[in-house]
């Protein structure tokens, strides 16, 4: 089973390279990207498209990762107020059968 899910894998690769290499003999047009304040230079569409999709890839995997753990941290410390919250509340359970008896 594993080397069908790695025979997939390495279909969707080679997939995915070919489009790429089909998009970009496609794209050859040369644009100037302006962003406002200042101009990159001059480059086939391809490029710009391809790099601003790895770039994006890049910095949702970053901004993603940040708030993964953000959220662990965040879990972390509900989980030892919860500890110290069932240590009380069973330190006032002991107390309480101590007092009736």
């Amino acid at each position: 089973m594993r080397w069908l899910k790695t025979l997939l894998v390495v279909l969707l690769g080679l997939c995915v390279v070919l489009a790429g290499i089909l998009f970009t003999v496609n794209n050859t047009e040369r644009v100037v990207v302006d962003l406002l304040f200042f101009q990159l230079p001059e480059a086939s569409l391809s490029l710009w498209l391809i790099a601003s999709f790895v770039v994006g890839g890049f910095l949702g995997a970053i901004l993603s990762g940040l708030t993964i753990i953000a959220l662990r941290t965040r879990l972390g410390s509900v989980r030892r107020r919860l500890n110290h919250t069932q240590q009380e509340l069973d330190q006032l359970r002991v107390s309480a059968l101590k007092d009736a008896v």
